[in-house]
């Protein structure tokens, strides 16, 4: 990937506030973690006042078309579609550039984006806090699957069908070496002759779960990290944050009494369900294919980042366990569709 000119981007940011904001300016480019295809910082803008917010800068990686998942300003326009629609709660997109690379700025939220089963912070939440996290995820899931998209101007955009979603992490897993995608073809082949037939569509992140929502205090979360949204079945959704209760594929061999006890305060995936039904009122029936589903998709995506990982002079121990459960996952997954765990 071609080397980010950091000054030449605040100057792009600069020049975009003020053609919105004359007399604006951006300054402090500070590099922020999260999302994998694009770039983030946070930033401050400021007004011909001088009056100062934080913002967040997201620009798609500089030398690579800017398409698909790299497609930031596709990220922007759903982010604005959603934004001020009851029950949910993202940042505000403040600006656009379509200049090479292209970039947005957005509101800048304060809070912590903690993954109870995944993550290892150095001051976890409190099981309590883990469960109330939880339910108030589930429940902005079910007021963004709520919205119709061509109410909020996202008709046009091209549903994806469930073979086409299965497709598209099967072509993810080829790219993995022999080592690393084990049985997935089995279960591939499972789920691609029970493909359900497709509800929706609806507005899907691609990627909901708690560490992709930020956390402040008691204050509902924000839903960051929209580079995998599309159009389709919201069961897809629904499936992946019921997933992370218990996911197969681990990232931290060692975890410490509080973050155990933060991963323990996890509601199952019934409280969870019930959470998100009641803000739907439709009961989304048997999610079996969709729980095998999610075990292929997260395996898929984790083969793909520990074989880059084994690339590098150091490469991260959390990846290579990562990779040490990519067949116990496919095998859960298999399990789940024969009907021999739920």
């Amino acid at each position: 990937m071609a080397q980010l000119d950091l000054g030449e981007l605040l100057h792009r940011a600069g020049a975009a506030a003020s053609r919105r904001w004359p007399g604006a300016s951006v300054a402090e480019l500070e590099s922020l973690p999260g999302g994998i295809s694009s770039l983030t910082f946070a930033a401050w803008l400021a007004d011909s006042s001088g009056r100062r917010r934080r913002v967040v800068i997201k620009v798609a990686p500089p030398g690579l078309p800017a398409v698909r998942n790299r497609d930031v300003l596709r990220q922007a326009r759903a982010i604005s579609a959603v934004h001020g629609a009851a029950g949910v709660r993202v940042p505000e997109v403040l600006l656009r550039d379509d200049g090479e690379p292209p970039l947005f700025v957005m509101q800048f939220i304060a809070g912590e984006a903690y993954e109870p089963c995944w993550d290892v912070s150095p001051v976890p939440p409190a099981p309590a806090t883990v469960r109330a996290r939880a339910r108030a995820a589930a429940a902005m899931l079910g007021h963004l699957h709520a919205l119709a998209p061509a109410a909020v101007g996202l008709g046009a955009e091209p549903a994806v069908g469930l073979g086409d979603e299965l497709d598209r992490w099967a072509r993810l897993f080829a790219t993995a070496g022999a080592d690393l995608r084990g049985n997935e073809d089995s279960l591939h082949r499972a789920l691609a002759a029970a493909v359900p037939g497709t509800i929706g569509p609806r507005v899907l992140h691609g990627d909901y779960r708690l560490g992709n929502l930020l956390f402040d205090g008691d204050g509902p979360p924000a839903i960051i990290d929209w580079e995998l949204w599309s159009l389709g079945d919201p069961r897809t959704d629904l499936a992946w944050l019921l997933h992370f209760t218990d996911p197969v594929v681990r990232r931290c061999g060692h975890r410490d009494g509080a973050n155990r006890a933060a991963a323990e305060g996890m509601p199952d995936r019934r409280q969870l369900l019930a959470q998100y039904v009641a803000v739907t009122g439709t009961d989304p029936g048997d999610l079996s294919w969709f729980a095998a589903y999610c075990h292929y998709k997260l395996a898929s995506t984790m083969a793909v980042l520990a074989k880059r990982n084994r690339r590098r002079p150091e490469p991260d121990p959390g990846l290579e366990l990562a990779a040490a459960t990519l067949a116990p996952a496919i095998e859960r997954g298999l399990d789940i569709l024969s009907g021999r765990a739920s």
